[in-house]
């Protein structure tokens, strides 16, 4: 089988399941596992190098989000199987380690995986319930404009033991609809700020600096920090394996400014 991933979750999965083999092409942002950064570029998020796709003659193109959809259109057209998933949420992430686990005959390695990213889950939560207090967690996921992150964020802030102050928001299925004012997070005031770009670095004095969030509480205790968009914005299992354990070291640290 030869697959090409425009998107990163794919690539990490595919690993995890001992199937890295087929993988043939991948996104030029893939930085999980490191081995995958040595595969043949051949997209980024919203463009894709066709031609080159073509030429591998894929048995499967694998993406994510309507944002590819164009992309997925055009391969489409080139006689190309194309599979975008669209899922927002751990739960969606769960099922499309299996889906994809089954596509490629890895039965058994995917159901292996999907205990252990389920016990991460299980003692997330157990750890959570020893925190004494619960941060409320601004996420950015741009910067201009402000858009709050997605719904597994939110999930993910959640299960660790955060407040996830724009939860509502993240539910939305467009970036547009997370769209946010400065005038809201002020009003919320949030005691650990995480900005998280996708594909440029989050200036984090500037997000101290911005007018009136001097009296914000994560400004006043210091408690703004950058996040990996490769963690954490990756619809896959980045979030589990990782980002628990990178919240849980951060809202443990926030315990000395709730007092």
């Amino acid at each position: 089988m030869k697959i090409i991933c425009l998107t990163e979750e794919s690539v990490e999965i595919l690993y995890l399941l001992k199937r890295e083999k087929f993988i043939e092409g991948v996104s030029a942002f893939v930085k999980r596992p490191a081995a995958a950064m040595k595969l043949p570029k051949v997209s980024y998020f919203t463009s894709s190098n066709l031609d080159k796709i073509v030429s591998y003659s894929p048995d499967m193109v694998l993406g994510f989000s309507d944002i590819q959809k164009d992309i997925a259109k055009d391969l489409i057209e080139r006689g190309q199987d194309v599979w975008i998933a669209n899922h927002r949420s751990i739960d969606g992430i769960l099922k499309y380690i299996k889906k994809l686990g089954f596509l490629v005959d890895a039965k058994e390695e995917t159901l292996n995986l999907l205990e252990e990213l389920k016990d991460k889950i299980d003692k997330a939560k157990i750890v959570a319930s020893d925190l004494s207090y619960k941060p409320k967690v601004y996420f950015e996921e741009w910067d201009d404009p402000m858009i709050g992150n997605i719904q597994w964020v939110s999930e993910l802030i959640e299960l660790c033991g955060g407040i996830d102050i724009n939860k509502e928001k993240s539910r939305g299925i467009l970036a547009k609809e997370r769209f946010l004012t400065s005038e809201e997070i002020i009003r919320k005031n949030p005691d650990i700020i995480f900005g998280c770009h996708c594909g440029k670095k989050v200036k984090v004095e500037k997000i101290k600096q911005r007018p009136g969030w001097e009296n914000i509480n994560a400004i006043k205790n210091g408690q703004v920090f950058e996040l990996e968009p490769e963690i954490f914005l990756q619809p896959g299992p980045a979030p589990l394996v990782d980002g628990i354990i990178i919240l849980q070291e951060y809202f443990k640290s926030w315990q000395k400014y709730s007092v």
